[in-house]
């Protein structure tokens, strides 16, 4: 049986972002899936300051189970990453494997605000200070995404809780260390938050590391792209 994809979105978009990307899963001959997480998109209305990261872990996780989906391929584009590494260990049972898409990668009890370089961090903060609990989303330009696409973009990004940033990730239990993990780094217009997710990673003989030269949101500057390299991480598992 071949594994269902799981598209699990960045921070401030929705599972809007992976529109053209979906039909090319597809057409390839597997089946997809694209949450949006509590609190953005389509479910901005939802947003708290009781949404955390720990409430998107959750709906992964049940997503998953739900709709049944086993095995899954987990795809974490930048804080995504965050998001399918919590969710990943609650069900290890159900993966395929994991795929990075310019993401970050955490260990055990780190939040996106230790990830991430001290001025954006800060940045982040003053953002939700600013704005009831809520951090502004970046730019278009600051997501490598321009022309025709950006005002598409600009107008689906939402603002997002706070807690999704600052909770840090609680990792139950171990993953299998045979799991194929993917990190795709987009090198178009490094936004220096992946870099040094890429130099650690580019050379680990337990993952399989590849580049994209687009911008940060490359499934949606690079449909093709981003899609040919999950299909080649789908069909290296058989």
């Amino acid at each position: 049986m071949k594994p269902t994809f799981v598209l699990v979105h960045g921070a401030w978009h929705g599972g809007w972002c992976w529109r053209a990307v979906v039909p090319k899963l597809r057409a390839a001959g597997y089946r997809v899936t694209r949450p949006t997480l509590t609190g953005v998109g389509e479910r901005h209305h939802l947003a708290s300051a009781g949404v955390t990261l720990a409430t998107h872990v959750t709906d992964i996780v049940a997503h998953v189970e739900t709709e049944e989906l086993d095995p899954v391929i987990l795809v974490g584009h930048s804080y995504g990453g965050t998001v399918i590494t919590g969710a990943a260990h609650r069900m290890p049972g159900r993966l395929a494997a994991l795929v990075y898409l310019d993401a970050f990668v955490p260990r055990d009890g780190q939040s996106m605000l230790d990830m991430m370089p001290p001025e954006r961090g800060a940045r982040i903060e003053q953002s939700a200070a600013a704005n009831a609990g809520m951090v502004a989303p970046m730019s278009t330009h600051a997501l490598g995404v321009d022309g025709e696409l950006a005002p598409w973009v600009e107008r689906r990004v939402t603002p997002q809780p706070f807690g999704t940033f600052s909770e840090p990730v609680s990792l139950q239990g171990q993953l299998p260390s045979t799991l194929p993990r993917t990190y795709i780094y987009c090198n178009g217009r490094p936004t220096g938050s992946f870099d040094a997710f890429a130099r650690a990673l580019r050379d680990d003989p337990q993952w399989r590391y590849r580049e994209l030269a687009t911008g940060h949101d490359a499934m949606v500057s690079d449909p093709e792209g981003t899609s040919a390299l999950l299909i080649e991480a789908a069909r290296a598992l058989h």
